[in-house]
């Protein structure tokens, strides 16, 4: 239970079936000219002989990924504190040391992040999950690990090393048996302001035999964030999708956002149904999410801007979600 309050250590077992865990760190140098996000997580099929655990690396300038996969046993986690090690690969929350040598991409890496800056956790709330955290056998887990952090180091990939001193990154996970059937998923922290990070999903989630429309929205603001979700009985409203244009507005009783991205290309990731890394989705680290935030008396803005470098997702029906969301 205690792992509860600490979503960043591995929240699973190796004798699970059915079942994933992944982390998410993406690496954005200070010029913006070099993106990668690197996934290393573990799928644990229904079927043991093919259970694995993975790193996936993903260039978004190039518009490259590779899935890599390594034996179960070459995972390797502590109980009290993040860090797993998958073979000759480490991470934590504030260092990330890579020595991948395959046909298909070689990579080197020593990463510090400084600064970070996670969801907040409480006894009643802890993290992004909030209350559904206590809810057991859910479909799929989420956690923000570090909405902002600043970059230390330098990633080669095939010979060519870049900087990365400087940059910002970003830190997530997910966990459970499956992603959603269908979903909307954004980040960026890359606006004017450089103490400035959203985070937002959208997903259809199984409930009691049915399903309903649920929703994690945080936006960091100079240290304090601002939560907007299904559990804080925030809405969403006037959701639109017009080809690779997403537009809505996400409120509480006295704040809102109004949120309208714009999804450039990408490569394709993969991700998990019922434990196995099957389902293919579309991955893209150009893309731009424009937002004003404000108080709703008097339409008051305390922060207006656009973030570029930004990840942004639809799978699934996403037409379905906004219907969910009018229910």
């Amino acid at each position: 239970m205690l792992k509860l309050w600490n979503p960043a250590v591995f929240q699973g077992n190796l004798q699970k079936s059915g079942y994933f865990e992944g982390w998410y760190f993406k690496h954005v140098s200070p010029d913006n000219k070099t993106a990668y996000a690197v996934i290393p997580g573990v799928s644990l099929t229904r079927d043991k002989g093919l259970a694995h655990c993975f790193i996936q690396f993903f260039d978004a300038r190039r518009g490259r990924s590779h899935y890599l996969k390594y034996p179960l046993d070459d995972f390797r986690w502590e109980e009290k504190a993040f860090e797993i090690k998958i073979h000759k690969n480490s991470f934590t929350l504030s260092h990330m040391q890579l020595d991948i040598d395959r046909e298909e991409v070689r990579v080197l890496a020593d990463m510090r992040y400084t600064c970070t800056h996670p969801w907040p956790v409480s006894l009643l709330s802890p993290g992004a999950m909030g209350w559904y955290a206590f809810v057991p056998k859910m479909e799929c887990y989420h956690d923000v690990l570090s909405f902002n952090h600043t970059l230390e180091g330098a990633i080669e990939v095939d010979g060519v090393r870049t900087d990365f001193t400087g940059g910002k990154g970003y830190i997530e996970k997910d966990w459970g048996v499956s992603m959603p059937h269908s979903w909307i998923w954004m980040q960026t922290n890359h606006f004017g302001e450089p103490d400035a990070s959203l985070f937002g999903s959208i997903a259809k989630i199984p409930w009691l035999g049915g399903s309903f429309t649920g929703f994690l929205f945080g936006f960091y603001l100079k240290k304090r964030v601002y939560r907007f979700t299904t559990y804080t009985g925030a809405r969403i409203k006037n959701l639109s999708l017009d080809g690779e244009r997403v537009a809505f507005t996400v409120e509480d009783a006295r704040c809102a956002l109004d949120i309208t991205g714009h999804r450039a290309g990408g490569a394709r990731l993969v991700a998990p149904k019922m434990g196995e890394m099957t389902v293919k989705i579309d991955e893209t680290l150009d893309s731009e999410i424009a937002l004003v935030f404000y108080r709703k008396k008097g339409r008051e803005v305390i922060f207006s801007g656009t973030g570029i470098n930004a990840g942004l997702e639809y799978v699934g029906d996403v037409e379905e979600l906004a219907r969910g969301l009018i229910a």
